[in-house]
């Protein structure tokens, strides 16, 4: 059965920023953006125990084609993924897992 999900506040803010920012340079890239994310969502959501926990309960996988990692952690008792980063390679590793509090 596969899993629904949830993306955090602080994940969709990520997110409208770099559509936007890939929206300014090429259409063609930003709707390929939201296709890819969407794609990770769904595979985080058909198997979320399928890609590497990197740290304490949360799970990441990279985007195909762009410098991103979903990051979420997995509520079974709702049995959904929660997305609480969409982060880019190139910020600051030290901050990618402390957006939100987790349950």
């Amino acid at each position: 059965m596969a899993y629904s999900y949830l993306i955090s506040p602080i994940a969709a803010v990520e997110y409208e920023e770099a559509f936007s920012w890939y929206e300014e340079r090429s259409i063609i890239a930003a709707d390929s953006f939201i296709l890819a994310v969407q794609n990770a969502i769904n595979a985080a959501c058909a198997d979320p125990y399928r890609y590497r926990n990197t740290y304490k309960n949360l799970r990441e996988l990279t985007l195909k084609k762009y410098p991103f990692n979903l990051v979420y952690y997995i509520s079974d008792e709702n049995k959904t993924v929660v997305i609480i980063s969409i982060y880019h390679h190139k910020r600051n590793p030290a901050g990618k897992y402390h957006k939100t509090k987790r349950k």
